[in-house]
């Protein structure tokens, strides 16, 4: 292209490349590129000249070239398809009348802050630098699914939108970021797709709010953090999909907003994560999937939960904050009435971790009543009379004061009405406690039981403490091994 082919404005742009000045159209600082559409030949710059500036300008020796260009119009579609430019490229706070096309290029840096752009075709490509969309206003998608970016992308207080629910607002899938990305406060109107992304880095999406109603809001399968994954504040209106990622710090949804009702609001099944932290925030709506997860601390607060969690084959090593275990108990109950016995041992062992063996006993005799229900019939009556007794063995206290009652209860009846002895002259004295204790203890004999013989309904009392006193006995042993067992 020859210079004298350029419009005044153009010609600024060309001059001041070799030597990586800046061009600055703006004329007030509150310029909104949104309304780069009445903007004059004055500010307006053809694609086509910012395409044969950056691959065929000549260089100054010893200067920088560089392409810096604020408060532009960029008229045309600006294709670098497969191009490598070894300039940084600066477009920011511009207006962009077609979608640039990056699709495979190369390029050293690229800052589009503050641009207002009816989308971005740039998958596979390759930034040696810094990627900034910051305060970007994009109109349609952005597609970014296979780019490597060698320093950080930043998308602060960006914002997505899909004209339509064919293709995502942004696409990041399967993209490396060797640093950190960074988009607090974004805002995408449409699915966003993280799915099989790479992040060496931390996540920062603290403030974002992603809007998709009963679809996935945020797509991250198997993303990969080296750091954490922070979403503070944040607001989900769609399903979070995070099934197989893998976070080496915390994944922070602190005071976050994850609604879908009817639906998933947050799938983090088969993921592995240093901590996840739900805490301070309305109650998720929505199921929470954690199935088959391994989390080394989950920072849970009961009131955040839903009322259908799905912890099926769920890890954790630590859960904090500690509560007792009331309040943790209705998270271990499946909608479906699955009964997930290995839910209730985790729990247990938090408990028992901290050293709280209170509580770490009320669980599993949580357990054991939930395991009732599954029984048949018959077993479901042993259960209950176990419950009564001693439940199961973590009430032992419960049996004592049946027996007491009993005791008590007898030794009056009996003190009242001694029965008559079977052979008088052989027979030791009547002894009304020790008589009832002979009918209660199937294992110990004072002699009385064999020597005197009830009559009427005083002996049909002598029966049913018989029977009493060995069902006490068979629920004790069966609680206490069923205890000892598990320690």
């Amino acid at each position: 292209m020859e210079i004298n082919d350029l419009t005044p404005a153009e010609a600024r742009v060309w001059r001041a490349f070799p030597r990586g000045e800046a061009v600055d159209f703006r004329t007030a600082a509150d310029d909104d590129p949104a309304l780069g559409d009445a903007w004059g030949p004055e500010r307006t710059v053809r694609a086509e000249v910012l395409r044969a500036l950056l691959l065929t300008a000549p260089r100054e020796e010893g200067e920088v070239g560089g392409l810096k260009l604020a408060g532009a119009r960029i008229t045309g579609v600006l294709d670098l398809r497969y191009a490598t430019v070894d300039a940084s490229v600066r477009l920011s706070d511009s207006h962009f009348g077609d979608v640039p096309n990056l699709y495979g290029a190369r390029l050293r840096q690229l800052n589009l802050t503050g641009s207002v752009l009816p989308g971005l075709t740039s998958a596979t490509v390759h930034v040696e630098g810094v990627l900034r969309m910051t305060r970007c206003r994009f109109r349609g998608p952005v597609r970014l699914g296979g780019a490597k970016i060698a320093g950080a992308l930043f998308a602060d207080r960006a914002e997505f939108a899909s004209p339509d629910d064919t293709e995502p607002a942004l696409q990041l899938n399967h993209a490396v970021v060797e640093d950190d990305l960074s988009a607090p406060g974004m805002r995408a109107r449409g699915e966003v797709r993280l799915n099989g992304a790479r992040i060496t880095g931390s996540v920062d999406l603290n403030e974002a709010r992603f809007d998709r109603p009963d679809g996935t809001a945020l797509n991250a399968e198997t993303l990969g953090a080296g750091a954490e994954v922070l979403m503070r504040n944040g607001e989900v209106h769609g399903r979070l999909e995070l099934r197989g990622a893998r976070i080496a710090g915390r994944l922070d949804l602190s005071h976050s907003r994850l609604r879908n009702p009817g639906g998933t609001a947050l799938r983090a099944s088969s993921c592995v994560i240093g901590e996840l932290w739900l805490r301070q925030g309305p109650a998720v709506q929505g199921t929470l999937n954690l199935r088959r997860s391994q989390i080394e601390v989950l920072f849970c607060e009961p009131e955040v939960l839903p009322r259908e969690v799905r912890l099926s084959d769920l890890t954790y090593t630590s859960l904090i904050p500690h509560e007792p275990a009331g309040r943790r108990l209705p998270m271990l109950e499946q909608a479906d009435g699955a009964y997930l016995p290995f839910a209730y041992e985790q729990l247990t062992q938090s408990y028992r971790r901290v050293g709280d063996d209170d509580a770490a006993r009320l669980v599993q005799l949580a357990k054991q009543r939930r395991h009732r229900r599954t029984l048949p019939w018959y077993a479901r009556a042993w259960g209950h009379l176990q419950d009564a007794t001693v439940g199961y063995g973590f009430r032992p206290l419960r049996a004592c004061g049946w027996l007491l009652s009993l005791l008590a209860v007898g030794s009056v009846v009996y003190g009242l009405r001694h029965p008559p002895a079977l052979k008088p002259a052989e027979s030791p004295e009547f002894n009304p406690v020790f008589y009832t204790l002979d009918l209660l203890l199937p294992v110990i004999s004072f002699g009385q039981e064999n020597a005197f013989a009830p009559q009427g309904w005083y002996q049909t009392l002598a029966y049913a403490l018989v029977i009493t006193g060995w069902i006490l006995a068979t629920t004790v042993v069966a609680g206490v091994t069923r205890t000892v067992s598990r320690q």
